[in-house]
């Protein structure tokens, strides 16, 4: 004969002299009174001869209250799964299992600690987040299989190979840690090794310091787009496109370093690569959108980021990137205009070499010849970044003439 259900109610339930022990309603679901008088479910079953027991929630506790009706059908739910053959602990563990995501930023919150570069923090996020792993963010973490990495990495792995080797390194790190922290077993799906080697195409050879460019004949039209974009990164952008530095140079300016009457922008040898302070001089472009910014300005820094009470920090090292990725140019990288004007500089006047190199902070020549050389040709440098304005300004690209600047 089946054991009978819905013995209980809830008039019986609320009185003050139910026993302590247990209360069966049938099914295994038992109502446990406690010797001080709390109240609480419990579903109950026997496996290979062995008792189990599962807590489905407090009866009038002070922050939780599981009615009968409610504790009935959470011991419905129990049911099904031992019907299934499943074991309702491990569903239980496995439903207090994180998420990819969570996974990630515990990850990085621990791993953070050790890291100085803000720009590495920002990347990590970055790369976790939705603009790579938005697939499997909600995903628990062992659920995370091969299909799914492989789901990721396939649009990017010949495309842009350097991100896409970055992007699956990251993951098994934190597929890793979910391992230690015993929330997934068996083999790393990321893992190269004996694994995605066999799977994916060996990526290209990776060149340290490449960076993708957009062609030089396309940029003046993109220029267009990042005028008319809003914001403080399109601003930045602009700016950055029109003086050919390092992202790095560009957020942390200070407006005491330019000096809109000189048009000239000096960046201290702190911020330099080449740790040797660096003049830029500013196009007529640059001035007209410096002072626009310098009517409105906030804060100590040209491109203010986030403010945190009465302290502004500079913006992001990312912020650029993350409007290429707005303007659908993501295929491209801020960095990458430096090498764009290099190309034109070079395909398309007759300016030197070394003003060409000199504009871009590069060292030029060998130790003999830079100890000799003390100046820094701003005058001719000025007369090249002008050239690259106007450049800059043409939207056709049936425009341009070869050669056409020069000294």
């Amino acid at each position: 004969m089946a054991r009978a259900h819905n013995k209980l109610t809830e008039t019986a339930i609320r009185a003050k002299n139910l026993k302590t022990g247990r209360h069966g309603d049938g099914g295994g679901l038992y109502l446990v009174v406690s010797p001080g008088g709390g109240k609480y479910w419990a579903f109950v079953w026997v496996r290979g001869g062995v008792w189990n027991e599962l807590g489905l929630g407090s009866y009038g506790g002070a922050t939780e209250h599981v009615s009968l009706a409610m504790a009935r059908e959470r011991a419905q739910e129990q049911r099904k799964i031992l019907g299934e053959g499943g074991d309702p602990k491990a569903v239980r563990a496995k439903q207090a299992e994180p998420t990819f995501a969570e996974c990630a930023d515990a990850f990085i919150s621990e791993m953070e600690k050790s890291w100085s570069n803000p720009k590495h923090r920002a990347q990590w996020r970055m790369t976790l987040g939705e603009a790579y792993c938005k697939p499997i963010l909600d995903k628990r973490v062992s659920d995370v299989g091969t299909d799914d990495i492989l789901g990721l990495l396939k649009p990017v792995w010949q495309k842009k190979p350097e991100t896409a080797t970055r992007l699956r390194g990251r993951i098994e790190r934190v597929l890793n840690y979910a391992k230690a922290k015993g929330w997934r077993s068996g083999e790393n799906p990321a893992a190269w090794r004996g694994h995605l080697q066999n799977l994916l195409a060996k990526p290209g050879k990776l060149v340290r310091g490449h960076h993708a460019a957009m062609p030089y004949q396309d940029v003046p039209a993109f220029f267009v787009r990042v005028k008319a974009a809003q914001g403080v990164s399109a601003r930045a952008l602009e700016l950055t496109m029109l003086t050919v530095v390092r992202t790095g140079e560009l957020v942390a300016a200070r407006w005491t370093e330019v000096d809109l009457e000189k048009a000239v922008w000096t960046v201290p040898a702190e911020r330099m690569k080449t740790r040797k302070e660096h003049r830029v001089p500013l196009s007529a472009p640059a001035v007209a959108m410096l002072k626009d910014l310098a009517e409105s300005r906030t804060s100590e820094f040209v491109f203010p980021g986030v403010t945190r009470g009465d302290r502004t920090s500079p913006l992001s090292t990312m912020a650029m990137t993350m409007q290429l990725r707005r303007m659908k140019a993501d295929d491209f990288t801020v960095h990458g205009f430096r090498s764009s004007f290099r190309d034109w500089a070079g395909d398309e006047t007759s300016f030197a070499r070394e003003i060409a190199e000199a504009a871009l902070a590069h060292k030029v020549g060998n130790a003999v010849e830079q100890s000799y050389r003390r100046g820094d040709a701003l005058a001719k440098r000025r007369k090249l970044m002008d050239a690259w304005a106007t450049f800059l300004g043409e939207t056709k690209a049936d425009n341009v003439i070869r050669a056409r600047f020069g000294e």
